[in-house]
């Protein structure tokens, strides 16, 4: 009969022991899947800006244009090539 308080108490510890556990878990899965939906968010969000750095690349390609700078520096500048004359070639 001395045994019978011991188990009382091994009884009640192991309940809140298992409560303890099933509240862990339950908590950990919330956790995961917040981190999960906030991970897919990121995901959208690097191809979002993949995206947009070469949308960002094609057009710095299409305003540095060779043919496009000569053109604006000889209409908006009044620019010209100079002629064969007006160029020195220096020896290093």
């Amino acid at each position: 009969m001395s045994d019978r308080p011991h188990l009382v108490v091994l009884a009640i510890f192991l309940t809140f022991v298992v409560l303890a556990s099933a509240i862990g878990l339950v908590y950990t899965k919330h956790q995961t899947r917040k981190l999960f939906v906030e991970l897919e968010q990121l995901r959208k969000e690097v191809v979002s800006l993949n995206t947009e750095w070469g949308q960002l690349q094609l057009e710095q390609s299409a305003w540095s244009d060779q043919s496009r700078v000569e053109r604006i520096a000889r209409e908006r500048l009044g620019m010209v090539s100079p002629e064969a004359e007006q160029m020195a070639f220096i020896k290093p």
